[in-house]
C-alpha cells in the first residue's frame, strides 16, 4: 500500500476548542474570510474528484473523442489530471506556509489551549504535505508510463488527501476562525 508510512491522525484526538466569550459579528469576519479561502480549496477538490472519476471511467467530451483514439484519450485524461492537481498542490502548499509562518505563532501566544490547537494544525499540515508529495510522485510515475495500476495509485493517494484535507479544513475553521478576529490576528 502506498500510504503505509504516513502517520494519519485520529480526529478524535484533536485539542478542544476554547470558548470565546462575547465575540462580536465583526470579530467573526476573519474566520469567514478563512472559510472562503478554504471553500476555494474544497471546490477544487470536487473538480479534481470529478475529473478522476471521468478519467477512471474512460469518459471524455465529444470533441476529445473525435480528436483522439481511445488510447490517446486515456493519456490526455491522465495528463489533465496531473496538471490540475499540480496547480492545486502548489496552492495548498502556499496557503499552509502562510498559516504556519504568520497565523499559528500568533494563535500559539494566546493561551496553552490555543498553543495545542496550533501545534496540532501544524502537525496536520505535515501529513497534508506528505500526501501532496506522494501525489506528485504518483502523477510523475503515471505521466512517465500511463497504466491502470499507476492511475489507481494516484487515485488512492488523492482520496487519502481528500479525506485528510477536508477534515483538516473544517477543524481549522472551527478551532481558529473566530479566534483570528477575537485576538485581532490578520488573515
Amino acid at each position: 500500500m502506498l500510504l503505509k508510512d504516513i502517520q494519519f491522525f485520529d480526529d478524535a484526538t484533536r485539542p478542544p476548542i476554547p470558548a470565546l466569550p462575547g465575540i462580536t459579528e465583526r470579530q467573526k469576519l476573519p474566520g469567514q474570510h478563512l472559510k472562503m479561502i478554504h471553500d476555494h480549496l474544497r471546490d477544487n477538490m470536487v473538480t479534481l474528484g470529478r475529473l478522476i472519476e471521468r478519467a477512471a471511467e474512460g469518459k471524455a467530451s465529444a470533441e476529445e473523442v473525435k480528436a483522439e483514439t481511445a488510447d490517446l484519450v486515456m493519456v490526455t485524461n491522465y495528463r489533465r489530471f496531473g496538471t490540475l492537481c499540480g496547480q492545486y498542490c502548489q496552492f495548498v502548499h502556499g496557503h499552509h506556509s502562510i498559516e504556519d509562518q504568520a497565523l499559528f505563532p500568533s494563535i500559539r501566544a494566546q493561551s496553552p489551549a490555543f498553543k495545542a490547537i496550533a501545534d496540532r494544525l501544524e502537525a496536520e499540515h505535515v501529513v497534508v504535505h506528505q500526501l501532496l508529495e506522494r501525489l506528485i510522485d504518483t502523477l510523475i510515475a503515471l505521466a512517465d508510463a500511463p497504466s491502470r495500476p499507476k492511475f489507481d495509485d494516484a487515485v488512492e493517494v488523492y482520496r487519502a488527501l481528500e479525506r485528510v484535507l477536508l477534515s483538516h479544513l473544517g477543524y481549522e475553521e472551527e478551532a481558529i476562525g473566530d479566534a483570528l478576529g477575537y485576538f485581532d490576528i490578520g488573515v
